[in-house]
């Protein structure tokens, strides 16, 4: 029951659709056989009018608003899910010039039916110029945000910097994938399967990270240190070679690999190589390089050494003359 009436509120389906045409022609049918005026005959009395101000309010009047603002509610909601489906049939049209369509078509069909709702109610929409004025006020102060994020929205869309599929990193830490993009905010599913609604006005105002706007290679950096007491240029050759037989890294490119500082217990590297496609991961690639370098340089005697201190303790003079004593 509960699935029915979420069909008939949102008439998009096969029976709503029917069942929109039933009320229509049955609208039609009345009318044509004047049962509508005989309606109206007792329903536009004196005896069933409201009086608010200067409005008489009938119940014929009440009855045929409401049916009319139902219909036409159902029409527009089937014009939209027609429109949408066009748009989406378009193959030749980017992911994202679909999606600006497709907002731009919604409003510009909920505009049109909310004029003609009110043409149908008998509003003069010159009498509403002040109150438009007010209430415009009112909600550029309360609506800010949500105009901001609809903004925002269509700039990411016409700028083509956001994408559905593409890896970002925003300023906060969040690391995901594009999953859905709205005209308010934006779906990002996170390496680790959450879910984030993200606000499109954060893509806007602050760093975003895309990984994969024009490509999807990425640059991986390994830190490793190496005793001093070690061939380095050997390290160093192992370290490259390691990362060099990974399936995952690319000829150009080239892996590269400096001696980064001499510190207190080792001697510092650091390795730069690519990877062909960041959907993949990093750290995956990361670490199998790491376990490559960890077995050849036990293979070949290098060793990665721990913190070490040297601890002198030098004699005080007066326990130096008590001994002569």
């Amino acid at each position: 029951m509960k699935n029915f009436w979420i069909k008939m509120i949102k008439p998009k389906g096969f029976t709503a659709k029917w069942l929109l045409l039933f009320v229509l022609g049955g609208i039609a049918y009345l009318w044509s056989q004047g049962h509508f005026a005989i309606a109206e005959k007792y329903l536009d009395t004196e005896q069933l009018t409201l009086t608010i101000g200067t409005y008489k309010i009938t119940v014929y009047a009440a009855l045929k608003a409401l049916l009319s603002v139902v219909i036409i509610f159902w029409v527009t909601a089937i014009i939209s899910d027609f429109s949408d489906k066009r748009i989406q049939a378009m193959k030749k049209m980017r992911v994202a010039n679909k999606a600006l369509f497709q907002k731009l078509a919604q409003i510009l069909i909920y505009i049109v039916s909310f004029l003609v709702t009110l043409n149908i109610l008998g509003i003069d929409l010159t009498s509403l110029t002040i109150l438009s004025g007010a209430v415009g006020i009112g909600l550029g102060f309360g609506m800010q945000k949500i105009a901001a994020n609809f903004v925002s929205g269509m700039i990411l869309i016409l700028e083509r910097s956001l994408k559905i599929g593409d890896l970002i990193e925003m300023e906060d830490g969040t690391f995901g994938y594009v999953r859905k993009s709205s005209s308010r905010s934006t779906l990002i599913e996170t390496i680790d399967g959450k879910e984030i609604i993200v606000p499109n006005e954060e893509f806007i105002i602050k760093q975003v990270v895309n990984w994969t706007l024009n490509n999807n290679k990425a640059r991986i950096t390994i830190n490793f240190g190496v005793s001093y007491n070690c061939d380095i240029e050997k390290a160093r050759d192992l370290a490259i070679e390691a990362a060099k037989d990974h399936k995952r890294c690319m000829k150009e490119p080239d892996v590269l690999c400096f001696l980064d500082n001499f510190g207190d217990s080792s001697v510092d590297f650091i390795l730069y190589f690519w990877v062909k496609d960041v959907n993949d991961g990093l750290r995956n690639a990361k670490s199998e390089v790491m376990f490559s370098i960890w077995k050849k340089f036990k293979d070949n005697g290098i060793e990665i050494p721990f913190p070490q201190r040297d601890l002198n303790i030098k004699q005080p003079a007066t326990i130096q003359v008590m001994n002569n004593a």
